[in-house]
Formats: C-alpha cells, sequence, structure tokens
C-alpha cells in the first residue's frame, strides 16, 4: 500500500487529495472537509466523539 506523502507537492498527489476530500464530502453530505470529517467521525462506531460544533445546521 503507498503512503501519501503531504511533504511530497507533486501534482499527482495535490488530484489524489482533492478526490479523497471531495468523495469525503459527497459521502457525508457536507461542503467542506473540516464537517466532512466531523460527520464521518460521527458515523463511525468507536470513535468516541464528544464534539460536534463545526456541524452545520
Amino acid at each position: 500500500m503507498r503512503v501519501l506523502r503531504a511533504e511530497d507537492g507533486s501534482p499527482e498527489l495535490r488530484g489524489r487529495m482533492e478526490d479523497l476530500a471531495y468523495s469525503l464530502c459527497v459521502s457525508t453530505g457536507t461542503k467542506d472537509v473540516d464537517a466532512a470529517l466531523v460527520a464521518a467521525r460521527h458515523r463511525l462506531p468507536g470513535t468516541g466523539v464528544r464534539e460536534d460544533s463545526l456541524l452545520t445546521a
């Protein structure tokens, strides 16, 4: 398995990260990555979510 390396600013990596962010937003029904991460944590068992102030109404 390849590991994404954020310090590698290659166009390929940027494209993969944009695809990942888009997929996360679509799958959680959100419009930005921060909200998508919060929403995803709420849906995953065992994440111990305690803070949801970033979710929009």
